[in-house]
C-alpha cells in the first residue's frame, strides 16, 4: 500500500518520516515541487520526493496544507474514488492566526468537498509534529491518536494504519461528530496527549 503526502510542513514531514518507518512506501510533495524535497527524502528511507499529482494516486492521501492553500492543493487533483484521504487541517489562517467562519460546518465538511469521491477520515490535526514522528511507545503504552470519519472501510483502514506505526487509534465516530471534538481551535480534544496502557488481565 502507497502513501501520499501533500503538504510537507512540519505535519507531512513528520508523518511521512512515522509511515516510512513502519514500513510503508511514501510520497511526500509540496507547491515547491520535488527538487526541493530530495535532500529531505534522501535522508528517510522509504520517502521519495514527487509532485501532489502523482502523491494524489497513492492509496492513503495525507492533505496537510494551510488552510489558506487548500483550495491551491486540492485543484485538479486525479480521479479520488476509492482513495482515502487523511485530513490533517486547522482552519486557521497563518501567520496572522486569522479563524475564518466556516458557516457552521466543521473544517473536514469543506476539505471532503474538495475531494469529491474520497473517503475523508480526520486525523493528525490534535498533537503537535513532535509527537507525531516520536518513538511510538510512551510509558509502557501507546500514543493515542483521534480519528473519526462517515466510511466505515476507511476508518478500519486508518485503524490497521495506526496500529502498524505503533499508535493506539481512538474513533470518534462521524466526521461531523469526531470533527468537532478534534476542531482547532476549541475543540475538547485538541493538544491533548493521551497513552494508552497496556495493561495484562
Amino acid at each position: 500500500m502507497k502513501i501520499g503526502v501533500i503538504g510537507a510542513g512540519a505535519i507531512g514531514q513528520a508523518f511521512a518520516k512515522a509511515a516510512a518507518a513502519a514500513g510503508y512506501e511514501v510520497m511526500i510533495s509540496n507547491s515547491r515541487g520535488p527538487a526541493s524535497l530530495q535532500e529531505f527524502a534522501a535522508s528517510h528511507p522509504g520517502i521519495t520526493a514527487t509532485d501532489r499529482h502523482t502523491a494524489a494516486t497513492a492509496d492513503i492521501i495525507l492533505l496537510s496544507v494551510q488552510w489558506q492553500y487548500l483550495e491551491a492543493a486540492t485543484a485538479g487533483l486525479p480521479d479520488l474514488r476509492g482513495k482515502i484521504v487523511l485530513d490533517a487541517l486547522n482552519p486557521v489562517i497563518t501567520p496572522e492566526f486569522i479563524i475564518p467562519d466556516l458557516g457552521g460546518k466543521t473544517s473536514s465538511e469543506i476539505v471532503a468537498a474538495h475531494v469529491p469521491g474520497a473517503a475523508v477520515v480526520k486525523i493528525f490535526n490534535t498533537l503537535p509534529p513532535a509527537l507525531i514522528s516520536a518513538t511510538p511507545a510512551s510509558q509502557e503504552g501507546k500514543r493515542v491518536i483521534f480519528f473519526s470519519g462517515d466510511d466505515q472501510d476507511a476508518k478500519v483502514v486508518t485503524g490497521q494504519l495506526l496500529d502498524r506505526m505503533g499508535l493506539a487509534g481512538v474513533d470518534l465516530g462521524g466526521l461531523v461528530q469526531g470533527g468537532v471534538m478534534q476542531h482547532f481551535p476549541g475543540g475538547p480534544l485538541a493538544g491533548l496527549h493521551l497513552v494508552k496502557l497496556e495493561m495484562e488481565v
